[in-house]
């Protein structure tokens, strides 16, 4: 029997991206998504965190957050070539920079510019099934554990079987550390608030917006718990089926 919560298509070969505007729409789309990307440099074992902050179409600009650690900058000053990786719903796009980029600001905040990548990897691959809920069906959320002097609420932005991710009000990442497990997130959802453990994947707070996002693995469900996530993300996938 198929599971509901896989998405029926199989992994498909990686593509190589070369047309301009298929490259600037899956860069928008880390961008819209928040999604947090993985930089090594050539020939370093180190991996850094960033985020695509803007994609210039007509200037054929990008430009990456901070780094995080962000030591990772004198490598940037000094010209050293890197790789990007990141993951939208089950899709890898990945890509070289070879150029120095320049290092300036954007929005009052630290920001690395570069050219478009003339090539991009697009690797569609088989994963959980990613529900994003309307802003007409808000969930709350409460994090909270042994490393939380108190909770911290927000809302539910989508999930899948096996993570979520979140929306905080201000600045809340000096309290989180990825890496690490909080023993109690809380989610309203519609038939029942449901408790299970989380991992903080990764972090980013929106200056602009005001809010921080927040991206948690579930963590050791157990077999209720995970009933209960999989019969909401199935309730979800029949809506946005239906609508479609």
């Amino acid at each position: 029997m198929p599971n509901p919560f896989i998405e029926e298509n199989g992994p498909q070969e990686p593509r190589l991206l070369r047309a301009p505007l298929e490259i600037f729409a899956n860069l928008r789309l880390l961008q819209q998504n928040h999604d947090p990307l993985v930089i090594t440099f050539e020939g370093r074992s180190q991996r850094f965190q960033s985020f695509v902050v803007q994609v210039d179409r007509e200037r054929n600009l990008l430009a990456l957050d901070e780094l995080i650690p962000n030591d990772g900058e004198r490598y940037l000053q000094a010209g050293e070539s890197f790789h990007v990786e990141g993951f939208h719903e089950g899709v890898r796009i990945a890509w070289d920079c070879e150029q120095k980029l320049y290092i300036g600001e954007l929005e009052g905040a630290r920001a690395y510019w570069a050219t478009q990548p003339e090539e991009m990897l697009y690797h569609q691959r088989r994963g959980a099934f990613r529900a994003v809920l309307k802003l007409t069906q808000p969930v709350q959320v409460s994090l909270d554990g042994d490393k939380l002097r108190t909770s911290i609420v927000g809302q539910m932005l989508d999930i899948s079987a096996t993570g979520c991710k979140l929306r905080f009000t201000g600045d809340v990442t000096d309290r989180l550390n990825p890496g690490e497990v909080y023993e109690r997130l809380t989610a309203e959802l519609p038939f029942g608030a449901v408790t299970t453990s989380a991992e903080l994947r990764h972090q980013r707070h929106d200056a602009r917006l005001d809010v921080t996002f927040c991206g948690l693995r579930f963590f050791r469900l157990n077999g209720l718990e995970q009933r209960a996530v999989e019969r909401f993300v199935y309730q979800l996938q029949r809506e946005a089926r239906r609508l479609d």
